[in-house]
């Protein structure tokens, strides 16, 4: 979800609910203690040379039992956020603190936010060799990965 999409969102909502994927509620005297946007410029194992943005909030929760943040107030730091820091529409990526920091997407539902699962992947496949998903993987492929060397181009 972008951040335009977001706001639009919250301009609907009184509460805030944080759910993770585990259906667990955030609980409800949490801080955003940080907006901001991430600019990654990185290279693919592929030898490509990317860059991606994203809009990050980090919330954190602690021992303040009687704070509570309401939509509006959410929405009045975003665009505070988006004034003092030129804030562009990415998608947004929130961080929050489990057995170790946890980065989740974000889908609206239901009156809730829904923190959602990300996952990896290999952003080269089609030149670093690695299969598009386990069910392609063919007799020559793992040929090919047991005679890869690190001199080869497959790793």
């Amino acid at each position: 979800m972008k951040l335009s999409e977001l706001t639009a969102e919250l301009k609907g909502l009184e509460e805030l609910r944080f759910v993770l994927p585990n259906g667990e509620l955030i609980p409800s005297h949490f801080h955003v203690t940080e907006i901001g946007q991430i600019n990654k410029k990185f290279i693919d194992c592929g030898g490509k040379i990317r860059e991606e943005k994203s809009v990050s909030f980090q919330l954190w929760e602690d021992g303040d039992f009687n704070h509570r943040l309401g939509a509006k107030k959410l929405l009045h730091i975003i665009d505070l956020s988006i004034q003092a820091l030129g804030l562009e529409d990415h998608e947004i990526e929130v961080e929050y603190q489990g057995d170790t920091i946890g980065k989740y997407g974000v889908q609206v539902r239901d009156e809730n936010i829904y923190l959602t699962s990300k996952q990896t992947t290999c952003l080269a496949k089609e030149t670093c060799g690695a299969p598009k998903s386990s069910t392609e993987l063919s007799i020559k492929d793992i040929e090919a990965a047991i005679s890869c060397s690190p001199e080869g181009s497959c790793c």
